[in-house]
């Protein structure tokens, strides 16, 4: 047996998606994980049913008694880990067969991690390999290289700020790091960036790995793609980026202040958006991606 991993899946959305993301796990060559899903009051009851018939002491369903939200449910989602690294999963993403195991190789391997992100495919709705215009600019901003990459401190700061190339969901985290850290309230979308961001801040480290062992799911009506398209995306990146380069500022970092005031890959992805924005909300968006265009 290896290092214990929780994997948490925080849930509210496509009952089907969620059975796969969940068979994936069952299918891990890695033996030593538990999974604990926290329904955050989906209204359905076909989850309760299905997993009442999963025959694993690994597995756990919970339902929260009341929605939480996406941030409160990551949140309960971090208090109910036990094992010395976790996953905060998407409740419709994919893990190939071998991702828990290279998770697990990579923290032996870099004891000084404290989180680690392989290589990532990005699906979309019918499991069809694709590649978008945002995720080919993260695979510009990744590391890269065929060798695992290890990044820490302000290099690390910057080079998330220039654009941010993880997905979260595949990242494992060592759990007492980030339970301290925890994610910060009233964040709906850069909650991800700002996590790793406080780790960097924090002295943590992260080490990439290149070798592909996840399928991200994206499809249109993400809660993230919504809000970008009717600027609730913008504004708060606008916010939090402001906010980020003070830090830096204090801290004495001054590239990534330089750059998290630029935070020049939103404003650009602000700009892309801009078409679909007026089909979608009508031209009333226009003006509040176009504030976030120009700085």
């Amino acid at each position: 047996m290896g290092i214990a991993i929780d994997v948490t899946l925080p849930y509210y959305g496509d009952v089907g998606l969620m059975k796969q993301s969940v068979r994936s796990v069952l299918d891990q060559r890695y033996p030593d994980w538990r999974l604990i899903v926290v329904d955050d009051g989906y209204p359905d009851p076909e989850p309760a049913r299905w997993f009442t018939a999963i025959d694993d002491p690994r597995v756990t369903y919970l339902r929260n008694p009341t929605n939480l939200g996406a941030n409160g449910n990551y949140r309960r989602c971090l208090e109910l880990a036990r094992a010395p690294l976790v996953l905060v999963m998407g409740a419709d993403d994919v893990m190939l067969p071998n991702h828990l195991q290279l998770a697990a190789e990579l923290f032996e391997s870099h004891p000084h991690a404290t989180v680690v992100h392989t290589g990532v495919l990005v699906i979309d709705e019918n499991d069809q390999v694709v590649r978008p215009l945002g995720d080919r600019l993260k695979s510009f901003y990744a590391p890269s290289g065929q060798q695992s990459t290890t990044l820490d401190g302000e290099d690390m700061a910057v080079s998330l700020l220039r654009g941010n190339w993880t997905y979260f969901s595949s990242l494992a985290w060592r759990t007492e790091a980030i339970r301290e850290i925890g994610f910060r309230t009233g964040l709906d979308v850069v909650q991800d960036l700002a996590l790793l961001l406080d780790v960097a801040m924090a002295g943590g480290a992260l080490v990439f790995d290149p070798r592909v062992t996840f399928q991200y799911r994206r499809h249109t009506d993400q809660d993230s793609t919504v809000r970008a398209l009717d600027g609730r995306r913008f504004d708060e990146e606008r916010e939090f980026f402001a906010e980020e380069a003070r830090e830096f500022a204090t801290l004495g970092w001054k590239r990534a202040a330089r750059v998290s005031r630029w935070h020049l890959s939103s404003r650009l992805n602000a700009l892309s958006l801009l078409p679909r924005a007026v089909r979608a909300t009508g031209w009333e968006a226009i003006g509040r991606l176009g504030r976030h265009v120009v700085g």
